[in-house]
C-alpha cells in the first residue's frame, strides 16, 4: 500500500492539503520549494487547486469492446505503454485488459493526481481501484501554459481535443513530463495487492479509452481541468495583447508586438469571436442556360458547361456553409472526375468522365465505391501502387500483431505492398499513406472497397465482418 491512501484503499481525505504542503521523501517532496518559488502566494496557489478540485469528472462505465485496441490515439498508447513498463508482471495487466474489456469497470472518477473507479472480478466480487499521478507543480504549470500559448497549433490542437505532440515535446524540454513513464501510474487497490493488479491494470485501460476522446482527461490528472486551462490560455493571451509594444524597432528575445492572423484564428475561442460568415443560400443558384440560338464553338459542349456550371455552383454552397473544408489540396483532373461521377450525373456524363479519365466504365464505378468511403485517399489506395519503405513495414507489423489478443488474431499474409490478406477468406486489409487501414473484399476476382479506414486494424476488419454478417 503507497502513502497516498489508507489501509483500505480509500482516498485521504487530507489528501490535498498534504500535497499542497509537500511531502518528505518520495516523488511529492519537491512540491514545497516549486510552490514556495515567488511565482504566485500561497492563497493564489490554493485558490487555483479549489479549481481544479471542482473540476472533478465522473464517466460513465462504457460497454464492453470487441477484438480491438483500447487505444487509438498516440497518447492514449503512450498511457498504456506506462502501464505496461510500470507493472512488475504483465500477466497482471493481460488479465486487466481482459477485465475492462468485459466491462467489468463501472463509472470512472478523475479529479487532481487521482482515477477511481469499482471493478468487478469474474465472480462478482468488487473492488474500489485507484490509480495515482504526480500532480504538476503551480510553477510547472505556469510554464506549460506558456508553452501552449505560445504556438497557434497548440491551442488549436487542445481545443479539437488532440494532444498536440510537438507541446509534449517542449514540455519535456523544459522539464515537465505530460505523459507518464515508466513508474509514474501509481496503484491502489481494496484487493490488498501492491503492485499493479487486474483491477487497477483494467482501470487503466478504461482510462485510455477516455483520453482517446478528450485528452483534457489528463490534463485533469495533472491537476488543472478544462475549465482551468482554457481561464489561463486566456489571461495568458489577453496580457501579451495588451502588452505595450514601445516605439522602438524589434527587441532581441521578444515577441513581436500584435497577434498574427493565424494566431487570432486558431486561437478563436481564447480571443474574441471573429464576426460570423453570411448566411449560405437555401439551395445553389441556377447556371445559365447556354441554349441560344447562336453555334457554340467548335469541341465546346453547351450541355457539358451547363454540368459543370452547376456543379460549381452546388460546390461553392458546400464551402459556404462548411461541410467541405477551405483549404483542401486541389483535386487531379483524374481526381475530379471521380469525384463528379460519386455525385450520380447522367449515364451520357459518366460515360464522358470515364473517357476523359482513362478509366473504363467498371474502373470509374470502383473508383466512385472508394470515393465514397474516403475522398481521395482511398481512391489512393485503389488505384496507386505504394512501396513503403521498410521502417514503415516494420511499424505495421508491429501494429497488426498488437491490434488483437493472442486468441483473436487472424492469419494475416502480405499480399504486395502494404496489403495483408486474411488466410482462407476473400478479405483484405491495405495500409493508407497516412497510417490508416482500409478493408477489402475480393467481388468477381476484384479487389473491391469494402468499408472506411480506421486507425486500428483491428477495428477496420471487424467492421468488414459485421458487414458481412449483416
Amino acid at each position: 500500500m503507497t502513502a497516498h491512501g489508507n489501509e483500505n484503499g480509500r482516498e485521504d481525505d487530507g489528501r490535498e492539503e498534504g500535497r499542497e504542503d509537500g511531502r518528505e521523501g518520495g516523488r511529492w517532496n519537491r512540491r514545497e520549494n516549486d510552490h514556495n518559488s515567488g511565482h504566485e502566494n500561497r492563497s493564489s496557489a490554493r485558490k487555483r487547486k479549489e479549481d481544479a478540485i471542482s473540476e472533478e469528472r465522473t464517466f460513465a462505465a462504457l460497454p464492453p469492446v470487441g477484438g480491438r485496441a483500447f487505444a487509438r490515439t498516440w497518447w492514449g498508447r503512450a498511457w498504456l505503454q506506462a502501464l505496461e513498463d510500470s507493472a512488475l508482471d504483465g500477466e497482471q495487466v493481460k488479465r486487466g485488459r481482459r477485465h475492462a474489456r468485459a466491462g467489468a469497470v463501472g463509472a470512472v472518477s478523475v479529479r487532481p493526481g487521482r482515477i477511481t473507479a469499482v471493478v468487478k472480478d469474474r465472480d462478482g466480487t468488487a473492488y474500489r481501484s485507484d490509480v495515482l499521478l504526480q500532480e504538476l507543480s503551480e510553477a510547472e504549470w505556469d510554464r506549460l501554459i506558456g508553452l501552449a500559448a505560445d504556438s497557434a497549433g497548440h491551442i488549436a490542437a487542445l481545443l479539437d481535443r488532440e494532444m498536440p505532440p510537438h507541446l509534449v515535446e517542449d514540455a519535456a524540454a523544459a522539464g515537465l513530463e505530460l505523459l507518464p513513464g515508466i513508474g509514474d501510474l501509481e496503484p491502489e487497490c481494496g484487493c490488498g495487492a501492491w503492485d499493479h493488479c487486474p483491477h487497477t491494470a483494467a482501470l487503466c485501460h478504461q482510462v485510455a479509452r477516455l483520453l482517446d476522446e478528450d485528452p483534457f482527461v489528463l490534463l485533469l490528472m495533472r491537476g488543472r481541468g478544462e475549465r482551468a486551462v482554457v481561464e489561463a490560455l486566456q489571461e495568458r493571451s489577453a496580457a501579451r495583447v495588451s502588452e505595450p509594444s514601445g516605439n522602438s524597432g524589434p527587441v532581441a528575445g521578444r515577441r513581436p508586438s500584435g497577434v498574427s492572423a493565424e494566431e487570432a484564428f486558431a486561437a478563436r475561442y481564447i480571443l474574441p469571436p471573429l464576426p460570423a460568415p453570411p448566411v449560405p443560400p437555401a439551395a445553389p443558384g441556377e447556371p445559365p442556360s447556354l441554349d441560344t440560338e447562336t453555334d457554340p464553338e467548335p469541341g465546346l459542349d453547351p450541355t457539358a458547361l451547363e454540368f459543370l456550371a452547376a456543379d460549381a455552383a452546388a460546390r461553392a454552397r458546400l464551402l459556404l456553409s462548411g461541410v467541405v473544408p477551405l483549404g483542401e489540396p486541389p483535386l487531379t483532373a483524374a481526381q475530379d472526375a471521380v469525384r463528379l461521377a460519386a455525385g450520380g450525373p447522367a449515364p451520357w456524363v459518366a460515360a464522358r468522365l470515364a473517357r476523359g479519365s482513362g478509366r473504363e466504365r467498371t474502373e470509374l464505378e470502383l473508383a466512385v465505391r472508394a470515393w465514397r468511403l474516403g475522398g481521395p485517399a482511398a481512391l489512393a489506395v485503389l488505384e496507386e501502387e505504394r512501396h513503403p519503405g521498410p521502417e514503415v513495414l516494420r511499424r505495421a507489423e508491429t501494429r497488426l500483431a498488437e491490434a488483437w489478443d493472442e486468441t483473436e488474431r487472424p492469419a494475416l499474409h502480405p499480399s504486395g505492398p502494404a496489403r495483408w490478406t486474411v488466410v482462407g477468406t476473400d478479405t483484405q486489409l491495405r495500409l493508407g499513406p497516412d497510417g490508416r487501414w482500409w478493408p477489402y473484399r475480393k467481388e468477381h476476382d476484384t479487389w473491391t472497397p469494402a468499408g472506411p479506414a480506421d486507425q486500428d486494424p483491428a477495428a477496420a476488419l471487424a467492421g468488414l465482418v459485421a458487414t458481412e454478417e449483416a
